[in-house]
């Protein structure tokens, strides 16, 4: 089913534990739908580049999973760690801060992808995640 032109809900929830459940419920279906919507603004501002979730969606289950905290936005379906072939997440970030995009937080996580999430307050806050901690993108 396809949430927007470029983004499906297959794409959005897929996941690695296929023996857990990922299937969202109706808010996180609408948040998901918004969220697809938001990553066509960031294809257009990227310049038509393909974007490839590695993760968006994440069930309670599959959150805990992967480690992650239970506050993370995946969780609500407002988050989604993204790459974009031919761009480091460095340029990936750089892009889209250089944007008037309402976005909440884009992280560079490990020097390996992009993490990027909306919200209804967007704080358009820009960070760096990897073995050194958590600091602001400088």
């Amino acid at each position: 089913m396809n949430l927007s032109p470029h983004f499906t809900l297959a794409e959005l929830t897929h996941t690695d534990h296929r023996s857990l459940d990922n299937t969202p419920n109706d808010a996180e279906r609408a948040n998901l739908q918004r969220l697809a919507e938001f990553l066509e603004l960031v294809k257009v501002a990227l310049g038509g580049k393909p974007i490839m979730v590695n993760s968006a969606f994440r069930s309670k289950a599959v959150n805990d999973a992967v480690g992650s905290k239970d506050t993370s936005q995946h969780r609500v379906g407002r988050a989604a760690d993204i790459r974009v072939p031919g761009m480091t997440p460095d340029k990936v970030v750089r892009a889209l801060i250089a944007t008037q995009l309402p976005f909440d937080q884009i992280i560079r996580e490990f020097d390996a992808w992009t993490h990027i999430s909306i919200s209804d307050k967007p704080r358009r806050q820009a960070l760096i995640i990897d073995k050194l901690g958590t600091r602001p993108f400088v």
